[in-house]
């Protein structure tokens, strides 16, 4: 994905915090505007972790975050009830365009327009790290868990190996807002915000050919060694870690 133009960079990088309003301004204008709704995660992937969840057609799914809903659209496929809210208009308008039955919202992820208790399984995945108050978000998405609910979050380590050895700086969405955090400390967040956390595994999709291959060709090689390293790697060394979580008996 090509940089920010100048003048929107400028302004991000001498502001002290963004405000939703400019992260808005960057989805619609740069990140959804160039990738054209694309998804960077393979819908094989994606149908295998509906599967590894037990998705049910009779569950209703939220997810936070939700892009132009292409984990949605792998539930959905499993007959499920979907929602979804994103800070991103264009990507909203793409979501309402595939899933007509589906409810969707434009707004950010601390204030979710959903009554309490109201979903099977609520997800996140590869977002919280760019959210401006995550405490919020996280307690948002414990709110509108049912008590017998899941809440999966998908983020970034600070323990990746790749990262900490300077060969990673993070996503082109640091641009305008990235924390990337060790998961003990991911841990403590969702253990605050009433949230257990039940299991954890790798994320693994890129490891696959479309990702290995991608531009700047020169770093193909290191591209390539870290997807073979990355499955027999702890999991303290991986980039992004799934946390599945349940609202814990004081919360719910």
């Amino acid at each position: 994905m090509q940089r920010l133009d100048e003048a929107l960079a400028h302004m991000l990088r001498n502001a002290e915090s963004p405000t939703h309003e400019q992260v808005a301004e960057f989805y619609d204008r740069v990140y959804y505007g160039q990738q054209a709704g694309e998804s960077p995660t393979p819908t094989r992937h994606l149908r295998r972790l509906a599967k590894r969840l037990g998705v049910r057609s009779e569950q209703r799914v939220l997810d936070v975050a939700c892009g132009c809903g292409a984990w949605l659209s792998a539930v959905a496929a499993c007959g499920v009830q979907v929602s979804g809210i994103d800070l991103s208009a264009r990507a909203i308008e793409t979501c309402r365009k595939s899933h007509s039955k589906g409810r969707f919202h434009i707004g950010p992820a601390e204030h979710l327009p959903f009554a309490d208790h109201e979903f099977d399984l609520v997800t996140c995945l590869g977002s919280l790290e760019h959210f401006l108050d995550q405490p919020s978000a996280l307690q948002e998405m414990a709110r509108v868990a049912r008590p017998n609910g899941r809440v999966l979050v998908l983020v970034p380590n600070a323990g990746f190996l790749t990262y900490r050895l300077g060969l990673f700086g993070g996503t082109a969405q640091r641009d305008i807002q990235e924390t990337i955090r060790s998961l003990s400390e991911w841990q403590a967040m969702f253990s605050a915000a009433g949230l257990e956390t039940i299991e954890r595994w790798k994320d693994l999709h890129i490891l696959n050919r479309a990702w290995i291959l991608r531009p700047p060709r020169y770093q193909t090689p290191l591209r390539l060694a870290q997807a073979l390293m990355l499955p027999v790697w702890p999991l303290e060394w991986q980039y992004q870690v799934y946390h599945l979580c349940r609202v814990s008996s004081a919360q719910g």
